[in-house]
């Protein structure tokens, strides 16, 4: 206990270790507005953070056009600082108001000068942040300019996450390129086949292709649940077993402790449509499909196997490096998506030769940070 409370008085109880915490406590409220863009909505949640961060009387967030947000008082300012904003904007550069330009009759009002820095995002001014005092100091004038480094640090991830989740949704629009053509005009074909000799085979089939369709168009969510993955599937498979007949035989073998797993969207269903077209579909004898699921210790392992024609391996690694010229559906882009949500170590594992068949073998983490499912109902 002595030394416990040694540590506590000698570590953390000087008034510099209080005041750094304070910072940081500040900054990690800050964070988490900032990193969702320059909003009026953001700027209004992290501006107090900001100025208790600064501890001035007044502070502002601006954009290229007017005031996001303002806390403390004097805020009849808000004018003069949108001014402020522009000017500091067209300059690139930190500059201070005194009171020649903040003039103000209000008794007691301590906005009297300030301090204007530019929030600058790869080479872009953004906006400023602003800090207003009594009187300028030239340490007000560098404290300033180090919040408005990090704002825009927290800026500039926001606008990495918009891109990598434009490049994901990119990536998904791509797959679903290459996936509806074929499978659209194979299925309605099968199901059109049906229409007299057994219609109600048919009917069921059009609930499949619609359930199919719903699913893998789908707007929202980067992340499903394996379940809801290989539930898509069973639906994908009936739709080709009524194309190919006994020509296509499918075993399913899925632990059901690794159904709630979650994974990226279309991750599975190419390489069983993969395995469909380039595995089976050049074979005389029938095909044989198998999609193991099992549960690894931390880790959750599906196998998509099939005993087609098999492939070159290094056509498959050209396909894995994303070779745009190859007529693989989705083998680059399933990995890469994989690597960049759990990390290089959860690619795409292929094993094949010619005429060997190909085995596919994924693993996915039971769980990892910022990888949820969105719930059905919040999906358009």
């Amino acid at each position: 206990m002595r030394n416990a409370g040694w540590w506590r008085r000698g570590h953390l109880g000087s008034d510099a270790d209080r005041a750094a915490f304070r910072a940081l406590h500040q900054a990690s409220l800050a964070a988490p507005p900032l990193q969702e863009g320059l909003t009026t909505a953001s700027a209004e949640r992290a501006v107090k953070h900001l100025r208790n961060l600064l501890g001035t009387p007044a502070m502002a967030i601006t954009d290229t056009e007017s005031v996001l947000a303002w806390d403390g008082v004097g805020n009849h300012h808000l004018d003069q600082a949108a001014v402020v904003g522009l000017l500091t904007i067209e300059r690139g550069s930190t500059r201070t108001v005194d009171r020649s330009q903040l003039g103000c009759t209000t008794n007691g009002c301590p906005v009297r000068s300030g301090v204007a820095s530019p929030l600058i995002v790869e080479g872009r001014v953004l906006g400023t942040v602003q800090a207003f005092a009594p009187s300028t100091t030239a340490g007000l004038v560098r404290a300033t300019e180090e919040v408005a480094q990090w704002v825009s640090g927290q800026l500039e991830l926001a606008e990495l996450d918009a891109h990598r989740n434009r490049m994901i949704e990119a990536e998904i629009r791509a797959l679903r390129a290459q996936i509806s053509p074929h499978f659209v005009y194979n299925s309605l074909n099968a199901i059109a086949s049906f229409v007299r000799t057994d219609p109600d085979r048919a009917r069921d089939l059009l609930v499949e292709f619609a359930d199919f369709t719903r699913y893998s168009f789908r707007r929202h969510g980067e992340f499903t649940t394996l379940a809801e993955e290989l539930r898509s599937i069973e639906r994908y498979l009936l739709l080709e077993q009524a194309r190919f007949g006994d020509r296509l035989q499918v075993t399913l073998n899925v632990a059901p402790e690794v159904l709630p797993v979650v994974v990226p969207f279309l991750c599975i269903q190419p390489l069983v449509e993969n395995a469909v077209r380039h595995g089976l579909e050049g074979v005389e004898q029938a095909g044989h499909l198998t999609i193991n699921a099992h549960d690894r210790g931390h880790e959750a392992v599906i196998e998509v196997e099939d005993n087609g024609v098999g492939e070159d391996p290094e056509k498959v690694r050209r396909a894995l490096a994303g070779d745009e010229a190859l007529d693989s559906i989705g083998l680059g882009n399933v990995d890469a998506r994989l690597r960049a949500t759990f990390g290089d170590d959860y690619g795409l594992v292929v094993e094949t030769a010619p005429g060997a068949g190909t085995k596919v073998i994924v693993r996915v983490p039971k769980f990892a940070p910022g990888v949820t499912a969105t719930p059905p109902a919040e999906r358009a």
